[in-house]
């Protein structure tokens, strides 16, 4: 399947690379614009891919929001949503990767905000404060835990500069539901509350998949 954010995308791409292919200067084999043009094409094609994916069972377990590499697992102050310390599980997204995102619980978002930024590198340190985001806060379901809200978070990167959500306050959301994307290499972040006893299934290089793998157990 494709995002359907991607349709006008690849078929812009597809367009000027067919006609590119046959710019090439005068005496050049043909067959070589037509491979590149190809070759490209369907690398556009592929980043919009929506592959099909089912949430193991258990409400209470939170799927990745992102395909990608664990990058880092912390600590820190989140005062937005959470009011208190929280858990961040950062996810790096290459170009090569899924980059649809999902929703990691059912719930109703609370809070949504979208600050324009820089454009740095998301292994970079300063990225996750600096970069252009968008963040959503989800009041999670009673089936996910008594009054537990999390966060998620995407970030762009130094070649992403597009980043599509397309729900807000008030908008309910099913475990594993889509809710945006982020065009080429970012970064997805997700916060949990450390007040709340849960468990965390991975470490940093595990490789992820939204909507599948899960990051965190909370205790019921």
């Amino acid at each position: 399947m494709i995002a359907h954010w991607g349709i006008v995308p690849i078929l812009v791409s597809w367009g000027v690379l067919g006609w590119g292919a046959w710019l090439l200067p005068p005496g050049a084999p043909r067959w070589i614009g037509i491979v590149l043009a190809a070759g490209a094409g369907l690398f556009v094609l592929a980043f919009f891919r929506n592959p099909r994916r089912v949430p193991p069972p258990g409400a209470h377990r939170l799927v990745a929001p992102a395909d990608g590499t664990v990058w880092d697992i912390d600590e820190m102050p989140e005062p937005l949503v959470i009011g208190g310390q929280a858990r961040r599980i950062g996810i790096f997204l290459s170009v090569f990767n899924v980059h649809v995102n999902r929703a990691p619980c059912a719930g109703t978002i609370t809070y949504a905000h979208y600050r324009p930024g820089q454009f740095l590198d998301v292994r970079h340190p300063d990225c996750a404060e600096v970069n252009e985001a968008n963040t959503l806060g989800i009041a999670c379901d009673a089936e996910v835990g008594k009054d537990i809200r999390i966060m998620v978070r995407q970030l762009a990167g130094l070649i992403a500069r597009r980043i599509i959500c397309t729900h807000g306050v008030g908008d309910r959301l099913a475990r594993g539901e889509l809710y945006g994307m982020i065009r080429f290499g970012s970064r997805t972040e997700l916060y949990v509350p450390m007040d709340r006893p849960h468990k965390v299934l991975v470490k940093k290089g595990d490789v992820v998949k939204g909507g599948e793998t899960v990051l965190v157990e909370f205790e019921t």
